[in-house]
């Protein structure tokens, strides 16, 4: 490490997740010497307060990383495709938080609590992505169970909360409950591709050829590339529901080897970033107004899928700012800097 500590910038430090970031920052008392936000031209005249003193925005270019030790990226694929080879280039460590390199060969998708020894190849792009939040709270609890009796497949269903798309689904979302509520309509939809407000909305990005959308190709792919397993099938149906913060999701695995109930319990308590909350009889199970503000994936509903031989069903819920995007982030930099890359 810098004897001083290190140069960060963030880009897209005005969105939702960029603010959370410079809140864990301070949190977890990452070593930073001097921090550069950065955004989008929208954002142009305005401030952040980052350990107690203001920071003016300054607009994302191609001469801003001059002198840069981390980037966080969290702004967008294209703005990512654009910038973060420039930073690397310039000598910074980029940790970015879209789909734009995760499934580049040369590019390492990290979740640390999985596969933090990816980091100790030679990764001379100096671009590490971080995982999708529904795939990074998924592979916590799933990585332990795999470990030990070998998951064959996984079926998923999400129940994406409105801040996985940003703070304006947020807003929409709010807006739109207030005015149901009031008798006010009808109602539209700007952010999302239909009312959000008492509804489940089955699509989340873009649909693709085969009938699913990105968001699920995310999870199938980047699932078998952190656990490093190509075997594990993977199958997922992404939902929006009205929940303002934390990703919730119903999981089932088959696994190789027999896995009761009880023991994946005893797994997944001892297993790192998971909180085991598994009582139904009292009614405690993992809930995302419960998990919002939390770092840990909770796991829940633990029960064997008796469909298949060695089947086993997951509640999983997690902050996707936090655990998700933000906190992953920040913990791969601090990756970086406990094995001295940085």
């Amino acid at each position: 490490m810098k004897p001083e500590g290190y140069n960060v910038a963030v880009v897209g430090v005005t969105g939702a997740v960029g603010r959370t970031m410079l809140a864990i920052l301070e949190e977890r008392r990452f070593p930073v010497r001097k921090l550069l936000p950065l955004a989008s031209e929208r954002s142009r005249g305005t401030t952040i307060t980052f350990q107690g003193k203001a920071h003016p925005v300054q607009v994302v270019s191609k001469d801003a990383f001059r002198d840069v030790d981390l980037a966080l990226f969290s702004a967008g694929g294209e703005v990512s495709k654009r910038f973060a080879p420039i930073a690397a280039r310039e000598g910074a460590w980029v940790v970015d938080n879209t789909s734009a390199f995760r499934m580049d060969e040369d590019v390492p998708l990290i979740v640390p609590e999985v596969n933090a020894h990816t980091l100790n190849r030679d990764w001379e792009r100096r671009i590490i992505a971080n995982p999708n939040c529904s795939t990074i709270q998924m592979v916590v609890a799933l990585a332990p169970l795999h470990a030990h009796a070998k998951i064959k497949r996984v079926s998923v269903a999400t129940y994406q909360s409105t801040s996985g798309a940003g703070h304006s689904a947020m807003e929409e979302l709010q807006f739109q409950t207030r005015q149901q509520l009031e008798g006010k309509g009808p109602l539209q939809a700007k952010k999302l591709p239909h009312v959000i407000a008492f509804n489940c909305i089955p699509h989340i990005d873009v649909f693709l050829d085969d009938g699913f959308t990105k968001e699920e190709q995310k999870m199938m792919q980047e699932t078998v590339k952190i656990m490093e397993d190509p075997s594990i099938k993977v199958v997922a149906t992404c939902v929006r529901v009205p929940v303002v913060r934390a990703h919730s999701e119903a999981v089932v695995i088959e696994c190789e080897r027999a896995l009761r109930p009880e023991r994946a319990r005893e797994i997944l308590s001892k297993a790192p970033g998971v909180e085991v909350v598994d009582e139904p009889a009292a009614k405690k199970y993992p809930l995302a107004i419960d998990a919002a503000g939390k770092d840990a994936v909770f796991v829940g509903r633990i029960r064997r899928d008796p469909t298949v031989p060695h089947g086993l069903a997951l509640w999983i819920v997690a902050d996707n700012l936090r655990k998700g995007a933000a906190l992953n982030a920040i913990q791969i930099a601090e990756l970086l800097h406990q094995k001295g890359l940085l």
